[in-house]
C-alpha cells in the first residue's frame, strides 16, 4: 500500500513542478494558440512518437479529429505511425530512423504543425522529422522530460516535463496534452466548457 501511495505522490510532485513553472505554462498556452492558427490557416497538425510516446501521439491526434469537449466539426490531425505497411517498409528498406522525416517529407506543408513526444528528447526519427518539417516551414512542438535533449534545439516550442522518470513525464504529457485539446477546442469554435 505504501508503493502505491509513493508513486501517486511522486506523480502529484511532478505535476506540482509543472503547476508552478509560469514559464511553460505560457508555452503551453503559446502552443494552443499557433494551433488555432493554423488550422484557421488551412493547416494541418501532425504527431509522432515512439512506444508509450506514440500511444499519447494517437491519442491525443484523435482528440483534435474525433472531439474533446464539445460535439463539433473534425480537426485535421492524425499520428504519423498508425499506417502500418507504410512503417514496416521505410524502417525495411530504409531505416527506422527516417520513418517520420520521410512521411513529413511526403505530406507536411508550410505552416503545418509537427507535435513530437519523448521522454528523454533524444529520439533520432523524432529529431530527424524535426529538421525536416523546419526546412519545409512547419512549427516543431516537443513535449519532452526535463533536458529537452536533441529536441531542444530543434523544436520552435518546448514543453519540458520537470522530471527525468519516463512514467511520470508520459502522466504529464497527457495531461498537458489535454489541456491543450481543450484550449483549441474552446478557442477555435468559441466555446467555453
Amino acid at each position: 500500500m505504501e508503493q502505491i501511495k509513493n508513486i501517486i505522490q511522486s506523480s502529484i510532485d511532478v505535476k506540482q513542478g509543472v503547476l508552478e513553472n509560469e514559464e511553460l505554462l505560457q508555452t503551453v498556452s503559446s502552443i494552443a494558440t499557433t494551433i488555432v492558427k493554423a488550422f484557421r490557416a488551412g493547416n494541418r497538425i501532425y504527431f509522432c512518437g515512439n512506444g508509450g510516446s506514440a500511444a499519447d501521439a494517437q491519442h491525443l491526434a484523435a482528440e483534435f479529429s474525433g472531439r474533446f469537449y464539445t460535439d463539433r466539426k473534425a480537426l485535421p490531425a492524425e499520428a504519423l505511425h498508425c499506417n502500418t505497411s507504410y512503417m514496416t517498409a521505410v524502417a525495411n528498406d530504409y531505416s527506422y530512423d527516417v520513418v517520420y522525416a520521410r512521411l513529413i517529407d511526403g505530406i507536411g506543408n508550410k505552416g503545418d504543425v509537427l507535435i513530437g513526444l519523448s521522454t528523454s528528447g533524444n529520439s533520432g526519427n523524432i529529431v530527424k522529422a524535426f529538421e525536416v518539417a523546419k526546412e519545409k516551414g512547419m512549427i516543431t512542438v516537443g513535449f519532452t522530460g526535463m533536458s529537452g535533449g536533441v529536441m531542444k534545439g530543434v523544436s520552435d516550442y518546448l514543453v519540458n516535463v520537470p522530471s527525468t522518470d519516463t512514467p511520470r513525464i508520459q502522466e504529464s504529457h497527457i495531461l498537458l496534452g489535454h489541456i491543450v485539446c481543450q484550449l483549441v477546442e474552446e478557442q477555435y469554435f468559441k466555446t467555453t466548457v
